[in-house]
C-alpha cells in the first residue's frame, strides 16, 4: 500500500496535524440544511478568565462524543461554542492587574477601566478556546460567541425591557446578600452555607419605666444597633402583657416597641427575638408587617457607619467585641453560649456575607417558575440522572425573586435612565433624548450591571440570532442536549429553562445530562487551595488527548463523581497502542491477497462470520447506549470488543491463514479483518478521535476523514448466530486447555496433541472446520477429532466442555518422573500445613481466646489447603497409573 502507519503510535505532532486538517476542511461547521435533521448542543460558555481544568475536560469530552456520534449518524450537527464575560471573576482579575501597575480602579474611572477589561479579554479570552481545541473539541468555531458581543448584548436589552414592561422586573429595597470584599450584591445561588462555630450572646433589654428586663439571644450582637423592635409570639403567655410596651435599646438612647408576631418560635431560646429589618431577611418580613423603621448600620465594606456612635468606623467583628465588653460592663450581658450555626459565605472569595437592605433590581420569579416546573413534571424536559429532578423541584418550590443588579463595572449595564431633574425612571434599549415626564434632556444611566447569569440564561437562543427570527434560530432551536456539572443546576440550567419558555415559548433543550466532579485519587475535590488540581494540558502533553478522553469517560455514569488516576491514563494510552499495532499488523498483511470490496458470504469461514456477527451486535448495542446517553457503558463495550474479541482472539485465529501460502480463504480473512477494523474504528471514533482518524485514513487512503464517514448500523445479513455458537465453543475449549497447561506448569513453547471427543456430529464438524486456528490457540502439535477414546492413553488429562471432552496426553505435557517428585513434595508440605491448622482449630484454648478474625483466617486456610490437597492427590493418581 502507498501509505503505512508509523512503527509506534506517538500522539505528539499527530494530534495537532489532524486537528488542523479538520479545521481546514470545515468538518465542524454546520449550516441550515433542509435535507438533514438538525442536532444542536450549546457549550456551557467557559469564563474568559478561565484556564482549562478537569471539569471542563470532562464536560467538553462528553459533548464532543455526542456531537461526533450524531454527525456520523447523518445529522446536521451543531456544537455552538463561546465564552462568558464572567463579571465578578474578570473584574477582580483586572483590578489585581491594575493594582500591580500602581493603578486604582476608582482613580481612572469607569470608561478607562472598561478599556483595560476589554484588553484583558482580548489577551486571555481565547486561551481556554485554544485549550479546548487541544482536547479535540469539534465545535463550530466559525460561530464562536461572547456574552458581551453585540448580538448577545442586544438580546439582553430586549429581555430586560420586555420583562420590565411586563412588570416582571422591578427595583426595590430588599434584603440582599452583600459581599463586603467584592462590594457587590450576589444572588442566593452564589452563597455557600457552611457550619461555623460561634456564640449565642444573651442580652438584657430593660423595660421602659420599670426595673425589669427581657432577655434576648443573638449570634450577631453588633446588629443590635439597628434593632427597631423585639418580637414575641402572641400566644406565649409569658409575654402577652408586654406587647405594646417599649424597651430601652442598650448602648443607645432609643426606645423600641415589643410586638406580637407568629414568626417567633416559643420553644426556641428565650422566646424573645430582636428585630433588625435592615440586616436579616426574616426580620425584614416582620418589619414590613409592622411598619417598622429599617436602620442600616453598615458601610459597604462591613465597617460600622455614622449611625453607630462611638463604634462608627470599626470593622464589624471589632465592633462586636467592643459592644459585648460594654454590655458586660453595664451588667446587661447574661451569659455566652457556644453555638454551631450555618453561615453564608460568598462562593468566590469565601467572605461571610452580610444581609443588607439596598435598592436593587429584581426579577419576579413566581410566574416564570411555573411552566419550568411543569416541563419537568410532564417529562417534556428530561434530567439525566432522574434523581436531579429532586434538586430542581426543591429549588423551584423555594424560589425567591432574583436579585439581578451588581455593583460592578464589567458586564451589561442596566438599561435604566434617571431624569436629573424630576427623578423619573425610563427603561429603554437606547438612551432617551429627553425625560418623558418633564422633558429634561439630562438623563443618567443606572450605574449597576447585570448578574452574569442574566445573559448566559439566554445563551441557547441569543447565540443563534434571537431576537431576530434568523434562519439559524428557526432550524437549530430548540437545541437538543445540554451537558453540564450538577453544581450549576440553579445558577444556569433553571434560568435557561424559564428564560427559554418566557422568551421563545419553547424549552431551550429537551435533555440535560449532569456529570459529576473529577476528584483526586483520594476522592477530594480538585481545588487551588488544596493544590491537588491536575492540568489536563499536562496529561495531553504526556499521553495524548485520546488517552485523557478515554480515561475521563470510562466507567463514568451521569451525575456521579469520578476519581482521576495517572495509572488509568497510562492504561488508556496502552489501549491506543494496542489499536495502533493491530491495525499496523493488518495493513502489513493486506497485500498477501486480493481483499475484495464486499466478500462473498460463502467464502467466509465460521471465524470470519463470528467476528462479523460480534461487531454487528456491537454497533446495535453501542448505538442504544449512546441514545440513552450511557457513554461510559458504550465505550467499555467498544474497548472490550477491540482488546479481547478482535485482537486477542480473531487476529490470532487468522494468523495461520495469512501465513499459509496454500490457504484459499486468505482473501476472506483480509476482507474480514479490514471490514471489522473499519467498523470498530468508527465506533471508537467519538471517544478517541485522533488515533482513529490516522488509522482510518491510512487504511482507506481514498477517504477524506472518519469524521464524515457513516456510523455503523445493524445489518441482518451480518447476523450469524449459529457460527457464533460454534466459535464460542472452540474458545471454551481453548480456555480449558490453557488452564490445564497453567496448572501443570507446561512451558508456552511446548506443543502437545489435543483430542476432541464427542458423539455429536455438529460438534465434531465445528472443531474440524476450526482445526487450523484451534491448533494455534491451543498450542497443539496435532488436533484429532473423534467419536470415542480410541488411541487415548489412560493417563491423559481431560477437560470437559459442553457436549465434548478434551484430552491431552500426559507424557507430552510433562516429564512424568519429575512431576511425580514435585507433586510428592507439595503433598508433604500440605500434609504439614493441614496438621497445623487442624491442631489449632481443635485446640479449645485457641478457639476460646483467639480473636474471631484469627479463627476465621485459620478456617479459610483449612478450606484452601484441603482443596489443594485434593488437586495434588488427583494429579498424582493420574501420573502413577
Amino acid at each position: 500500500m502507498s501509505k503505512e502507519l508509523a512503527k509506534t503510535y506517538d500522539p505528539k505532532g499527530l494530534e495537532d496535524r489532524i486537528y488542523q486538517k479538520w479545521l481546514d476542511n470545515k468538518y465542524f461547521h454546520a449550516e441550515v440544511n433542509r435535507e438533514k435533521k438538525p442536532f444542536t448542543i450549546v457549550m456551557p460558555p467557559p469564563n474568559v478568565t478561565g484556564q482549562l481544568h478537569m471539569g471542563h475536560a470532562l464536560d467538553n469530552t462528553m459533548q464532543d462524543i455526542l456531537i461526533r456520534f450524531k454527525r456520523m449518524q447523518g445529522y446536521e450537527a451543531l456544537w455552538q461554542p463561546g465564552t462568558d464575560h464572567a463579571a465578578i471573576a474578570t473584574e477582580v482579575k483586572v483590578i489585581e492587574k491594575l493594582r500591580e501597575e500602581g493603578i486604582d480602579k476608582d482613580d481612572i474611572g469607569r470608561d478607562a477601566f472598561l478599556k483595560h477589561a476589554w484588553a484583558w479579554k482580548d489577551e486571555y479570552g481565547g486561551r481556554i478556546i485554544n485549550q479546548l481545541k487541544k482536547l479535540g473539541a469539534s465545535a463550530d468555531w466559525d460561530r464562536e460567541r461572547f456574552t458581551m458581543d453585540e448580538g448577545c448584548s442586544k438580546a439582553v436589552e430586549e429581555v430586560f425591557v420586555k420583562l420590565y414592561n411586563k412588570g416582571y422586573i422591578y427595583k426595590g429595597s430588599r434584603i440582599i446578600n452583600w459581599c463586603p470584599v467584592c462590594q457587590t450584591s450576589i444572588s442566593d445561588a452564589e452563597v455557600e452555607h457552611s457550619e461555623q462555630t460561634g456564640h449565642f450572646w444573651h442580652i438584657r433589654y430593660p423595660i421602659a419605666g420599670s426595673s425589669e428586663f427581657v432577655e434576648i439571644a443573638t449570634t450577631r450582637p453588633e446588629t443590635m444597633l439597628g434593632d427597631t423592635a423585639v418580637a414575641v409570639n402572641p400566644e406565649d403567655e409569658r409575654y402577652t402583657d408586654l406587647i405594646g410596651k417599649t424597651l430601652k435599646l442598650p448602648l443607645t438612647d432609643r426606645e423600641i416597641p415589643v410586638i406580637g408576631d407568629p414568626y417567633v418560635d416559643k420553644e426556641f431560646g428565650t422566646g424573645c427575638v430582636k428585630i433588625t429589618p435592615a440586616h436579616d431577611p426574616n426580620d425584614f418580613e416582620v418589619g414590613k408587617r409592622h411598619n417598622l423603621e429599617e436602620i442600616n448600620i453598615l458601610n459597604d465594606d462591613a465597617t460600622m457607619n455614622g449611625r453607630c456612635g462611638k463604634y462608627a468606623g470599626m470593622d464589624r467583628y471589632e465592633a462586636r467585641k467592643a459592644i459585648v465588653a460594654d454590655l458586660e460592663e453595664q451588667g446587661l450581658l447574661v451569659k455566652v453560649e457556644e453555638h454551631v450555626h450555618n453561615v453564608g459565605t460568598h462562593d468566590r472569595c469565601k467572605t461571610t456575607i452580610e444581609p443588607m437592605i439596598k435598592p436593587q433590581w429584581f426579577v419576579r420569579m413566581k410566574e416564570m417558575a411555573k411552566p419550568a416546573v411543569d416541563a419537568v413534571k410532564k417529562k417534556e424536559l428530561k434530567l439525566v440522572p432522574e434523581r436531579m429532578e429532586k434538586s430542581y423541584m426543591n429549588w423551584m418550590d423555594n424560589i425567591r425573586d432574583w436579585c439581578i443588579s451588581r455593583q460592578l463595572w464589567w458586564g451589561h449595564r442596566i438599561p435604566a435612565y434617571y431624569c436629573d431633574s424630576c427623578g423619573e425612571v425610563t427603561v429603554a434599549k437606547e438612551k432617551p433624548e429627553n425625560c418623558p415626564k418633564c422633558g429634561c434632556t439630562h438623563l443618567t444611566q443606572d450605574e449597576d450591571t447585570l448578574d452574569t447569569w442574566f445573559s448566559s440564561a439566554l445563551w441557547p437562543f441569543s447565540t443563534l440570532g434571537w431576537p431576530e427570527m434568523t434562519e439559524d434560530l428557526e432550524y437549530f432551536y430548540p437545541t437538543n442536549v445540554l451537558v453540564t456539572g450538577y453544581d450549576i443546576i440553579f445558577f444556569w440550567v433553571i434560568r435557561m429553562v424559564f428564560s427559554g419558555i418566557e422568551q421563545t415559548g419553547q424549552l431551550p433543550f429537551d435533555t440535560v445530562i449532569f456529570h459529576g466532579l473529577v476528584r483526586d485519587p483520594a476522592g477530594r475535590k480538585m481545588s487551588k487551595s488544596l493544590g491537588n488540581g491536575i492540568d489536563p494540558l499536562e496529561v495531553i502533553d504526556k499521553y495524548g488527548a485520546d488517552a485523557l478522553r478515554l480515561t475521563l469517560i470510562t466507567g463514568n455514569a451521569p451525575g456521579n463523581d469520578m476519581r482521576f488516576y495517572w495509572e488509568r491514563v497510562e492504561a488508556s494510552r496502552n489501549f491506543a497502542n494496542k489499536v495502533w499495532n493491530a491495525s499496523r499488523f493488518i495493513m502489513m498483511n493486506l497485500e498477501k491477497a486480493e481483499a475484495a470490496e464486499e466478500s462473498d458470504p460463502a467464502a467466509l469461514t465460521d471465524a470470519d462470520k463470528w467476528i462479523l456477527s460480534k461487531v454487528n451486535t456491537l454497533a446495535k448495542d453501542v448505538t442504544e447506549n449512546m441514545d440513552k446517553y450511557e457513554m461510559g457503558i458504550a465505550v467499555q463495550k467498544v474497548y472490550d470488543f477491540i482488546w479481547e474479541e478482535f485482537c486477542d482472539w480473531f487476529i490470532e485465529m487468522v494468523k495461520p491463514r495469512l501465513y499459509s501460502d496454500a490457504d484459499e480463504t486468505k482473501g476472506a480473512a483480509l476482507w474480514t479483518l479490514r471490514t471489522v477494523l473499519t467498523n470498530a474504528l468508527k465506533l471508537l471514533h467519538p471517544f478517541m478521535p485522533f488515533v482513529t482518524e490516522e488509522i482510518y485514513c491510512t487504511l482507506w487512503p481514498e477517504e477524506e476523514s472518519i469524521m464524515i464517514s457513516s456510523w455503523p448500523a445493524f445489518r441482518e445479513d451480518w447476523s450469524f448466530s449459529e457460527e457464533e455458537k460454534k466459535v464460542e465453543l472452540i474458545k471454551v475449549a481453548v480456555r480449558e486447555i490453557r488452564n490445564v497447561r497453567t496448572q501443570m506448569n507446561v512451558p508456552i513453547s511446548k506443543k502437545t496433541k489435543v483430542f476432541v471427543v464427542s458423539e455429536k456430529e455438529e460438534v465434531l464438524d465445528t472443531f474440524e472446520k476450526g482445526r487450523v486456528f484451534f491448533a494455534t490457540l491451543a498450542h497443539a502439535s496435532d488436533v484429532l477429532v473423534q467419536k470415542d477414546k480410541t488411541g487415548i492413553g489412560e493417563d491423559a488429562v481431560s477437560a470437559v466442555i459442553p457436549d465434548a471432552v478434551i484430552y491431552l496426553p500426559l507424557a507430552e505435557l510433562v516429564d512424568i518422573e519429575k512431576e511425580i517428585e514435585r507433586l510428592k513434595k507439595e503433598q508433604e508440605r500440605l500434609t504439614k500445613e493441614l496438621a497445623r491448622v487442624n491442631g489449632m482449630l481443635k485446640n479449645e484454648k485457641f478457639m476460646s481466646k483467639a480473636p474471631q478474625q484469627k479463627v476465621e483466617e485459620e478456617r479459610a486456610k483449612l478450606e484452601k489447603y484441603t482443596q489443594m490437597m485434593e488437586q495434588v492427590t488427583l494429579q498424582l493418581r493420574q501420573m502413577e497409573k
